[in-house]
């Protein structure tokens, strides 16, 4: 729809997709949070079990259900627009930077939810929301985040849409950013009353 409304404006094509994409997370967010934990990213699923929230197994089986529904979705989206239902995407993503925007968008999509889960747990949806939305913009690979997401998009010759070859060099910084928030933040947000004197005015 953003593609088509823009009429070639690529920056006004991005502000539709980007305002869906969103609004779209808060209201999942809200709506499954109580009964999955609102896992839909595959990066954050193995980040829950890499911190011991989850058992192992139940994050391998959120991981293959998540890349089923980005196919699945993807293929919805294209027979309601319709777009052929096999294709394959087209856009060229690749190079340092976009990599590099990768790590960056994984990373702090991690932090937000750490964050939110330990301090302000009514604010995940929005946050998350939020930072996505940002993310589109201050990053050079408009911020995939996400394996599950990335795959999707391999099946997709559109504004999302991703060069099937550039795939494994977009997942493997989306892990090692998602990997590496979740060893800053565990540390960054530990509960230090017990080891630290000036917490009770010591």
């Amino acid at each position: 729809m953003a593609e088509r409304l823009a009429a070639g404006n690529p920056a006004l094509a991005l502000v539709g997709n980007t305002a869906a994409t969103g609004a779209i997370l808060a209201v999942l967010i809200l709506i499954l949070g109580l009964t999955s934990g609102a896992r839909m990213s595959s990066a954050v699923s193995r980040a829950m079990a890499g911190r011991g929230a989850i058992p192992a197994r139940e994050a391998a089986a959120y991981v293959v259900v998540q890349a089923l529904d980005g196919v699945a979705g993807t293929m919805a989206a294209h027979f309601v627009f319709e777009l052929p239902l096999p294709q394959l995407g087209g856009a060229v993503r690749t190079g340092f930077g976009q990599w590099a925007a990768e790590f960056v968008a994984s990373f702090g999509l991690l932090a937000t939810i750490l964050g939110c889960l330990r301090f302000a747990l009514d604010t995940v949806a929005p946050a998350v929301a939020l930072y996505i939305t940002s993310a589109s913009w201050f990053t050079s690979s408009t911020s995939f985040a996400d394996q599950a997401v990335t795959l999707a998009g391999a099946l997709s010759d559109t504004l999302t849409g991703i060069r099937p070859v550039d795939l494994p060099a977009f997942w493997l910084p989306q892990i090692a950013g998602a990997a590496a928030a979740v060893v800053v933040f565990e540390w960054l947000l530990a509960d230090r009353r017990a080891t630290d004197p000036r917490a009770d005015g010591g």
